[in-house]
């Protein structure tokens, strides 16, 4: 096994992965911005090396300073995270080509499905459903636009091929419309991403996001662990996620995990890796595959008892995977609820001191977490500070669990999305189950009123 991994990346994932290592025997080398000088992780590292001040650019995407820091520590392997280089292409490929292992996907995994076009090309071949449209990256003729807009169906949402986490979409529910999107969504791709490029699809109204998580060794073995909802979102921002579905058929979800493992073994995946679909009407639409650990993988290890970190690791070892498919079972519920630094029903960040922090804790509740009483949430990344994740038995004692967890949690000196979670654990629509991804937005019109009723 690896002797010692760097860790290119910060918070509570730098920190679970480092937990992931320490288990295993492994030493862990943690790269830090100047802003993070201070983080538990940092202090808890075998290693630790400073790359660069607290902008993103010049330290966590800086890919010579820390296949730099890999070097001078001897690092034999790099762990990316999630966010940041953990889907770049030109990052997995110059950290083999300068004698480390990526632990992730190859290259060209990353690139086929990173680029939304390829990737729905790939699984169209492999046999995953996907959404009705165009049949690969839209042309410049307007004619040939507005006819497979035609055969699609309105609505339709126009979408950049390089994009990702809500950004590059366009809804457009008449033809008058269909053109100028076109060329706004091309122009915002080509700023955002480095690709004008722009695909077409059905727009569903309604649906419901579900996807499947997978590991694939490097032997061709591939195994699905169930799925989660993540249906809970606003503005493409996942808030909460929950395995397994509730309300699927599991004849129909098996049907769509063996389908994804196939997909795997067909284009030659290795690491671990998540299929995202929308799910309307009893039927299944691939949208895209994130290449990396996911921020919800939490409630899929409370669930199958695989240790996904873990398993990333021992497959970029080369090692085979451990259990077939049969050898997966689900075992109860369990849900997350991201904790960010924000204004719970307003969504400013909330950057600052930590005065008092008191995490929950009994029977089936996990906090991922690097916060505590003290620390310093730096005003320069994503707002999220941890992770409360609670098991049950039935997805009734997971929610009832949760609710006792959110009622103990206390964070002060900073404001945080705390009070949002408590009202959605008692809302009715959730307890039921089976939300759409439109819901959040829909109860935070009320927002006024929620708002009053936590001050």
């Amino acid at each position: 096994m690896f002797e010692k991994i760097l860790i290119a990346n910060r918070g509570e994932i730098a920190l679970r992965i480092q937990r992931a290592c320490r288990e295993m025997g492994i030493k862990t080398v943690v790269v830090h911005s100047e802003a993070d000088r201070e983080a538990k992780y940092v202090k808890l590292a075998d290693e630790s090396v400073c790359i660069g001040p607290a902008a993103s650019n010049l330290s966590y995407l800086s890919m010579p300073a820390i296949i730099s820091a890999a070097e001078v520590t001897d690092a034999q392997a790099i762990h990316p995270g999630y966010g940041f280089l953990s889907e770049n292409a030109d990052f997995a490929e110059r950290v083999e080509q300068s004698g480390f292992v990526f632990i992730g996907p190859r290259a060209e995994s990353i690139r086929l499905m990173g680029d939304k076009v390829s990737a729905k090309h790939a699984m169209i071949e492999a046999g995953v459903p996907c959404v009705p449209g165009s049949e690969g990256a839209l042309p410049d003729d307007p004619k040939a636009i507005v006819q497979t807009a035609r055969k699609v169906g309105y609505p339709v949402i126009i979408k950049a091929a390089g994009g990702g986490g809500g950004r590059g979409m366009r809804v457009v529910h008449t033809e008058a419309a269909l053109i100028n999107a076109v060329a706004m969504t091309k122009t915002e791709a080509g700023a955002a991403f480095g690709n004008p490029e722009v695909y077409m699809e059905k727009f569903l109204e309604n649906p419901r996001h579900v996807e499947i998580q997978i590991l694939a060794d490097q032997h061709g073995n591939a195994v699905w662990l169930g799925e989660r909802d993540c249906s809970m979102q606003r503005r493409h921002q996942k808030v909460i996620e929950e395995a397994p579905a509730p309300g699927i058929p599991r004849k129909i979800i098996e049907k769509i995990g063996d389908r994804c493992a196939a997909a795997c073994r067909k284009i030659g995946y290795r690491g671990a890796g998540t299929f995202e679909f929308l799910y309307e009407n009893g039927e299944f639409y691939f949208i895209e595959m994130n290449t990396r650990v996911q921020v919800e993988h939490p409630v899929t290890e409370m669930i199958t008892g695989v240790d996904i970190v873990q398993e990333q690791i021992r497959i970029a070892f080369n090692e085979k995977l451990r259990f077939k498919q049969s050898d997966i079972t689900l075992k109860g519920h369990a849900i997350e609820c991201r904790i960010n630094a924000e204004d719970p029903f307003k969504f400013t960040p909330s950057p600052g001191r930590i005065t008092s922090w008191h995490a929950p804790g009994g029977p089936g509740i996990r906090v991922d977490s690097h916060a505590y009483a003290g620390y310093f949430v730096p005003p320069y990344y994503d707002s999220m500070i941890g992770k409360v994740i609670s098991y049950g038995e039935t997805r009734e004692q997971a929610i009832r669990r949760m609710q006792i967890a959110l009622s103990e949690m206390v964070v002060e000196g900073i404001q945080t999305n705390i009070a949002l979670h408590r009202e959605l654990m008692i809302d009715a629509r959730f307890i039921e189950g089976g939300t759409n991804i439109h819901y959040l937005e829909h109860k935070l019109a009320d927002m006024p009123d929620l708002a009053k009723k936590h001050q």
